[in-house]
């Protein structure tokens, strides 16, 4: 089992920046891939960016991609999403997911979730 606590959430003005974390535990070492997602009121879950465990490999949605960059600290069994020049539509609860999946896609199927942390972007 791998846990992963969010944290970095709050309100932030357009134009703004924010990093949100996420702390793996429990058999991180079994961690393949993560993945930053988001969900705002009314709308399907959307896939932002994810990165493998090891290597340089990441990727971004397009929706994105410029503005959010994702990275890790291994030490810290931590991964980061960085989100720079906020915008109002970018306000949604954002969650992190593992997979142990070797090689398996960016994009899903994760095993794992956070509870995630509301970002809330004021015009």
């Amino acid at each position: 089992q791998v846990q992963l606590v969010e944290s970095g959430g709050g309100l932030v003005q357009a134009g703004g920046s924010l990093r949100v974390s996420c702390a793996a535990s429990g058999r991180a070492s079994d961690v393949y891939t993560m993945g930053w997602f988001r969900q705002a009121p009314g709308k399907e879950r959307e896939f932002l960016a994810a990165i493998r465990w090891s290597g340089d490999s990441t990727v971004a949605a397009d929706s994105v991609k410029g503005r959010f960059s994702i990275s890790r600290e291994n030490a810290k069994n931590t991964v980061y999403l960085q989100m720079n020049s906020l915008k109002p539509e970018d306000t949604a609860v954002y969650y992190c997911a593992a997979s142990s999946r070797v090689s398996g896609s960016y994009y899903g199927p994760y095993t794992y979730w956070g509870q995630g942390t509301q970002v809330t972007v004021s015009s």
